[in-house]
């Protein structure tokens, strides 16, 4: 399951950043991930969950944001989304997918941060 080790990167960059910053704390980590990416959404955030606790991070939020598979389609000549990811083909014309422009992503978008006292001060 490399779910757990790509959450444990991802808390560890989190980790970085706060110390980075000074007094705060990462409330929540933004992700963008697409389905050709290799990465299951559920087994990550499950992993997430499991990884964060008894560190500094068990309460931090993994929000992860769905990036839909986008061809560039060589007869519409334009960006498109495929009928399915294991039928990439253009949606509107129905031509073999040319050149992937999206769906790959696997990315830290965002963090949320906030100050060590401001945290406290929300539980």
């Amino acid at each position: 399951m490399h779910e757990l080790s790509i959450a444990m990167i991802i808390l560890e960059a989190a980790e970085e950043e706060a110390e980075r910053q000074g007094d705060c704390r990462v409330t929540a980590v933004h992700l963008r991930l697409g389905p050709l990416s290799g990465v299951v959404k559920e087994a990550l955030a499950s992993a997430f969950e499991l990884a964060r606790e008894g560190t500094s991070l068990s309460d931090c939020e993994l929000r992860i944001e769905e990036v839909p598979i986008v061809v560039y389609c060589p007869r519409c000549g334009a960006e498109r989304k495929v009928v399915s990811m294991q039928n990439m083909r253009c949606a509107e014309c129905d031509e073999p997918a040319g050149e992937v422009v999206s769906g790959r992503e696997m990315e830290v978008c965002a963090m949320e941060i906030v100050e060590q006292k401001e945290a406290e001060a929300r539980k």
